[in-house]
């Protein structure tokens, strides 16, 4: 049966403004719009099987977001529970989580007479969804008959940003002059590979690109301003090169442990944007569109306009990690702490209200009292795991052609992802992390070496969780092609 494809892409950028911004732990209450953030819809059908891969910049996918896309959805034969929201994991788009749920608490929850004046988050969340559900709906109405062609290639993206001292400690980032003589060496494993998947319509005219790269997008994760990071300027520069109305919808591989961010030889890098007048940003964009340029000429020779589809989804339990009394203890030594450091900073704020109208006069407190609630997550969690041992994660398994496409709700660190690709059988497998709500799971070398990203307050689901996903999805991809 013959594949209909349909593409659409909306402006999700917040028109109320000020928001909260997403991805540290302190509040940012958005001081302005960097560049405009983007949701985008691919609809590919064969009659028999669907899917619909939705991008949004933005750092993770709440539950309250996709359950308010998939709620507007009414199209005749769309299946809401086969459309895939995933996130680039970009650290300046607007908070899309609402309630408390395991180590987060809105910052809005820290004191009622501490206000940020930032809008509240439920206003956005539900426009952004309408915004999404409608570009799923345009793309649903507007496919057609065409074909899809894949290559790899291979950019410089991210690298890992995980390093262990002399002492067999490891750290996220923070490699520096000070701590430079205790380093011994890089944690793990660097992806370089970019996967791409291009449509085309019957005349063989390019019409779109999956773009599926190992590292999240947050070049810039600590700006007050709203941006889509280097997916901006990628964007920018693949349209420039292949055509001005072209449709792009990013993928982050598994690439938890991952980032565009150097912690080393910075300098020279540095040194060289300088000399070729670009930003980090736009440096990463001309690496992708520079792939993408290698790729393109040799796959359209081989479009498929008629590939199998197949399409699987999946509420996977995954074993929450195993939390000990002494992780418990811990993590309660430190909450004791940072309640303390939130009443000390209230205090301040209190006792001169003058504070509150210097710029960004709330990082302290809101920083602390995020911190606070990250370790009790901790101490929820093993309280929970006494009668409900399990996390659900979504996990989608789609087969099209020969080319398979993997998606997680977490930061997923690029051990398992590397696994998955090594042992499924598709000449290509897409994985599509950031399918959800984001949490990080660690390999096991980066849970002993700890550090932020590998310790408890950080991992909902641990490393045999991340063992647990990893065979399911092996062993779901397989599946398909024993079926073929």
């Amino acid at each position: 049966m013959s594949l209909k494809i349909g593409w659409a892409e909306v402006d999700i950028t917040p028109q109320e403004l000020p928001v909260c911004i997403a991805g540290q732990f302190h509040a940012r209450v958005s001081e302005g719009v960097l560049d405009p953030i983007k949701a985008t819809a691919l609809v590919l059908d064969t009659g028999d099987d669907h899917v619909v891969f939705v991008t949004v910049d933005t750092v993770s996918i709440s539950e309250p977001l996709w359950q308010g896309v998939r709620d507007l959805l009414n199209e005749e034969g769309l299946d809401p529970q086969k459309v895939v929201l995933n996130a680039t994991h970009t650290h300046e788009a607007p908070l899309n989580r609402l309630v408390s749920n395991g180590s987060y608490r809105p910052w809005h929850e820290a004191d009622p007479n501490l206000k940020l004046g930032a809008r509240p988050s439920d206003e956005y969340v539900n426009f952004a969804a309408e915004r999404i559900a409608s570009a799923v709906s345009q793309a649903w109405q507007k496919r057609a008959e065409g074909g899809v062609a894949y290559g790899l290639d291979y950019a410089v993206v991210g690298r890992n940003r995980r390093w262990f001292n002399t002492e067999g400690e490891a750290t996220m980032y923070r490699l520096n002059e000070t701590t430079a003589d205790t380093f011994s060496h890089i944690e793990g494993y660097e992806d370089h590979s970019l996967n791409v998947m291009a449509t085309y319509d019957t005349d063989g005219a390019l019409t779109g690109l999956v773009v599926n790269v190992p590292s999240p997008s947050q070049e810039d994760e600590g700006s007050f301003s709203i941006s889509a990071d280097f997916w901006y300027e990628t964007r920018r520069e693949l349209r420039e090169r292949f055509g001005e109305h072209l449709f792009i919808l990013p993928q982050c591989s598994a690439a938890g442990d991952q980032t565009s961010h150097l912690i080393f030889e910075k300098a020279p890098h540095e040194r060289m944007l300088r000399l070729r007048n670009r930003t980090a940003r736009q440096e990463v964009a001309v690496r992708i569109a520079d792939a993408v340029g290698r790729i393109l000429p040799y796959i359209t020779d081989e479009i498929d306009y008629a590939p199998q589809l197949q399409h699987q989804y999946e509420v996977l339990q995954l074993p929450l990690n195993n939390l000990s009394e002494a992780d418990v203890e811990d993590a309660r030594k430190n909450q004791e702490e940072l309640e303390e450091m939130l009443a000390q900073e209230k205090q301040k704020l209190f006792d001169d209200p003058s504070l509150q109208q210097q710029p960004r006069w709330y990082v302290a407190f809101t920083g602390a009292y995020s911190r606070a609630g990250w370790y009790q997550g901790v101490i929820d969690r093993y309280e929970r795991q006494k009668t409900d041992p399990n996390f659900p994660a979504e996990v989608h398994i789609i087969r099209l052609g020969d080319i398979a496409f993997a998606t997680n709700p977490f930061e997923y660190y690029l051990d398992y992802g590397i696994r998955i690709k090594v042992q499924s059988p598709a000449i290509q497998t897409f994985l599509v992390q950031l399918a959800g709500n984001g949490t990080y799971i660690p390999s096991k070398r980066a849970a002993d070496g700890g550090g932020y990203g590998a310790v408890p307050a950080s991992n909902p689901v641990g490393a045999e969780g991340g063992e647990v996903l990893a065979r399911y999805t092996v062993a779901k991809i397989r599946d398909f092609w024993k079926e073929a």
